[in-house]
């Protein structure tokens, strides 16, 4: 069997390429250590956030359909930080950057040791900074050990 051994990309499309770009660089590259290019494909111009674990993409939209969370498609988009306190750290640098976002704060409901912020993007995309937590780390650690399970 091939193993898949992480996200390569995700690509989002955006109604207005500069007002998601100065939100994305507040976002990505001021808060969380992305960094950008920019590139053109099809004729249309891309941003390219990057890490060295995957990249998000924004290109343009080509209809003014405004995003659905809930209709089929993307719900949310959630990035894992190392620790609750990196997302503490970064739920304050968003407050510093003027961006919206939720407290970060424990959320035992999902996990016992879940801890996040949400915010929302120019066009409604839902996002989440959240935690490395230990589930993750132990499947990570003992894939082979435990069958994934």
């Amino acid at each position: 069997m091939t193993d898949v051994i992480g996200i390569d990309h995700i690509y989002l499309t955006v109604s207005d390429l500069d007002v998601s770009e100065r939100f994305y660089d507040r976002l990505l590259l001021d808060t969380l250590g992305f960094r950008k290019n920019t590139f053109s494909l099809g004729g249309d111009p891309h941003i390219q956030y990057y890490n060295r674990h995957f990249g998000i993409v924004l290109r343009p939209a080509r209809t003014n359909t405004e995003h659905q969370p809930y209709a089929p498609g993307l719900h949310h988009l959630c990035l894992r930080v190392a620790t609750p306190a990196d997302v503490d750290t970064a739920a304050c640098k968003l407050a510093q950057l003027g961006i919206p976002a939720s407290p970060a704060q424990p959320y035992p409901e999902y996990a016992p040791d879940y801890h996040a912020t949400f915010l929302t993007d120019p066009d409604g995309i839902r996002l989440e900074i959240t935690n490395y937590r230990e589930e993750r780390r132990e499947r990570h650690d003992r894939w082979d050990d435990t069958g994934g399970d």
